[in-house]
């Protein structure tokens, strides 16, 4: 029988249980009567217990379960009756009874020892909770108090807990600082992601800016060979498509460009160069140089790093495109190519 069947056999069972035929012997002598058909059912290993020949031939029969304070022994016997175990009785004896739930294979008292005893980590037993978690084998638990201890470093390395371990389990401190340094990286790497993720969305705004510009035209600049017009509204992405025009408008006049020596020109040669790599209809499109840096391209090739960049970046806008309807038009991505992110996508080498 199992101890879900058991249990709930239990629970419908409206006579008298029997006579307890089991005494559990605590370390301090005292005595706890149970029944063995319980014990049985819910332990696996109290089951072989009991099935064991005794030693001393006697007609009392009993088991030692020692270690543990008497208390903690009741509440475990009790959960094996009857499942249920309150909250007041796991803040005060859960580190034990999650030792007798590991050393009897009970499994549901173990989980719920698991998620009880995460919810009451505090400074001063993250330490002892861990030791435990690692020797009772609960990974779930030794994960929460690895990152407990983590987030409160500063704190728990003045407890004593931290300090015993020090001086007795150098293994077990190696490698809560190993975790520690593993997830400070894993941040960072986060950071990092999100950073270029940013930037990527940014440009991929910038190149709808470019094709807007050049085929409709915007606030200051038009499609070539055509006046702009004065009384056309911003657009919806207007503090990206400004930036975006501001460039072009100083590209068209800057005097250093030829010689290389500006670096907001190098900018534009660069968005347009990206244009160009994204645009699969160089034939129809309006976008000055596209086809020029097409052909380029099919006759000397892309380097690997560029080409990774066109990737992220369609990558990136196509993830924007699928979002869009999703997202509020406030929390969209907003470029400022006069300043950090122009930075940014000269690092990337794209010149």
């Amino acid at each position: 029988m199992s101890p879900n069947n058991f249990a709930t056999d239990f629970d419908g069972f409206s006579g008298e249980m029997p006579e307890a035929d089991i005494q559990i012997i605590t370390s301090g002598g005292r005595r706890i009567p149970a029944h063995s058909t319980v014990l049985a059912a819910a332990s696996s290993v109290l089951e072989s217990i009991l099935v064991r020949p005794q030693k001393r031939r006697s007609s009392e029969k009993t088991i030692r379960i020692l270690g543990v304070p008497c208390d903690a022994v009741s509440v475990f016997v009790q959960f094996l009756s009857s499942f249920k175990c309150s909250e007041e009785q796991m803040e005060k004896h859960g580190i034990h009874l999650l030792a007798l739930s590991h050393v009897y294979l009970v499994p549901q008292l173990k989980q719920r020892c698991t998620k009880g005893l995460a919810e009451q980590l505090t400074i001063k037993n993250a330490v002892d909770v861990l030791q435990l978690a690692r020797l009772c084998d609960a990974p779930d638990l030794y994960l929460k108090c690895l990152k407990f201890i983590s987030t409160n470093f500063k704190k728990v390395e003045k407890t004593e807990g931290w300090k015993f371990l020090q001086d007795h389990d150098c293994l077990l401190e190696l490698e809560i600082l190993q975790f520690m340094d593993e997830a400070d990286s894993r941040k960072k790497r986060t950071r990092r992601h999100r950073r270029e993720q940013n930037l990527y969305l940014q440009l991929s705004e910038a190149m709808d800016c470019i094709e807007h510009i050049c085929t409709e035209g915007c606030t200051s600049v038009g499609p070539c060979h055509e006046e702009p017009c004065t009384k056309k509204l911003p657009c919806s992405k207007f503090k990206t498509c400004q930036g975006v025009q501001l460039l072009i408008r100083h590209f068209a006049t800057c005097k250093r460009r030829v010689n290389g020596g500006c670096l907001r020109c190098k900018r534009m040669w660069q968005l347009l160069r990206l244009h160009s790599s994204i645009c699969d209809k160089p034939d129809e499109c309006r976008v000055p140089l596209c086809r020029q840096f097409k052909m380029k391209v099919q006759q000397k090739g892309d380097d690997a790093l560029w080409e990774s960049l066109v990737r992220k970046v369609v990558s990136a806008r196509t993830i924007s495109s699928l979002s869009l309807p999703k997202r509020k038009r406030e929390e969209e991505p907003k470029m400022n190519l006069d300043h950090h992110q122009a930075r940014s996508l000269s690092t990337t080498r794209c010149q």
